[in-house]
């Protein structure tokens, strides 16, 4: 579905990403780990169209998304949720669910002007997807409250929702689980695995979480640097020398990432 094939990306001569090349099938959860600083964020900002690579090609379904501005990716299918959130903190979690499909809808100022009946049926259909994701989410009973008085990781969640809101293709999630609790992080993790297996999407993550990265996994890839270190199954990367010495600085016998 994804295709990165040789990517760079530079900053004032400073190399961020180099010569990146990975591929995500459709239906798989597929992770990018690595140590802060190895260039994760800087592959969703390229997916999302904030950066532009210096060379290489990343394609969508066989069309390149490279020529795309931001604003019309949501239209390719693609969606993200951020490492730190960003919603609307004095609008509602409707509201800011809302937002998500904002993109998606077909406006005319003309009905929109005199709110024809058009109007108020998406409208109605609008907030009713938004309920299904809140409940999905387990977070209907929050839907009136204003974002800011949220804890944090009802705020992931909430910025999750907005993700999947529009039905993507591919959804982009920014380290869903950082900041929460073992109890969040297993809800987000069980979450992952039902946007996988009961409403096929495509989810590419980001992720310090090993234990989240380890169980809903079908592949990863390991950054360091802005390059490629290793890639294969949860389990392959687990035992990898070459991937513990990223992270620890050092191999010892039988060691693994956990």
């Amino acid at each position: 579905m994804l295709t990165f094939k040789d990517v760079t990306v530079k900053f004032a001569g400073v190399t961020a990403v180099k010569d990146l090349s990975f591929e995500v099938p459709q239906g798989n959860i597929y992770s990018i780990i690595g140590p802060n600083g190895a260039g994760k964020t800087t592959v969703f900002n390229c997916i999302s169209r904030f950066y532009t690579p210096a060379a290489g090609t990343i394609d969508f379904n066989g069309k390149n998304i490279l020529k795309l501005k931001p604003h019309q990716v949501i239209h390719e299918g693609i969606a993200r949720s951020f490492q730190n959130v960003e919603l609307f903190a004095k609008m509602t979690v409707l509201d800011n669910l809302l937002v998500g499909l904002h993109p998606t809808l077909k406006k005319n100022i003309f009905s929109i002007s005199l709110n024809l009946p058009s109007v108020k049926k998406t409208e109605k259909e609008s907030i009713k997807k938004a309920y299904e994701v809140m409940d999905l989410l387990s977070i209907t009973d929050l839907a009136n409250e204003k974002v800011r008085n949220l804890p944090f990781g009802y705020q992931k969640m909430v910025d999750i929702g907005r993700a999947i809101i529009s039905s993507p293709k591919l959804i982009l999630l920014d380290e869903p689980v950082a900041g929460m609790n073992p109890v969040e992080t297993k809800k987000i993790s069980e979450l992952i695995l039902r946007l996988k297996k009961e409403m096929n999407y495509t989810v590419l993550v980001i992720e310090h979480d090993m234990s989240l990265v380890m169980e809903v996994s079908d592949f990863v890839t390991v950054m360091n640097f802005g390059q490629k270190i290793a890639e294969g199954t949860p389990q392959e990367i687990q035992k990898n020398p070459v991937v513990i010495e990223a992270y620890l600085g050092e191999v010892e016998e039988n060691a693994q990432i956990v």
